[in-house]
């Protein structure tokens, strides 16, 4: 997949290219490489949390009855919002639509 800050050329081209592969994507999407770094942990964490509740209702059904499709549901919600928030400054004429947000 290309990525999105190639297709809106938008890559710091006077950074050398090591520490772009670092930088490139979080800008991209609006973000410092730490303020990615702890977003993209904390979603991970949350995966993985609601992934091992999944798990864990497989074998004992009456457990996370419903954890599994909460956690999916509330990642869901704050991907959505930060696509809408990601859009809503970035809009003009000549900049693409994202078609959606990467971590």
């Amino acid at each position: 997949m290309i990525s999105r800050t190639i297709m809106e050329g938008r890559q710091n081209l006077g950074a050398p290219a090591g520490i772009r592969l670092f930088t490139d994507h979080p800008s991209a999407v609006g973000e410092s490489y730490l303020e990615h770094l702890i977003f993209a942990v904390g979603f991970g964490l949350r995966m993985l949390g609601g992934g091992l509740a999944c798990c864990v209702h497989g074998v004992l059904p009456f457990l996370f009855v419903t954890t599994g499709g909460r956690t999916v549901l509330d990642l869901h919600g704050v991907l959505a919002r930060k696509r809408a928030g990601w859009i809503a400054r970035n809009r003009s004429a000549s900049a693409p639509e994202p078609l959606e947000y990467e971590i």
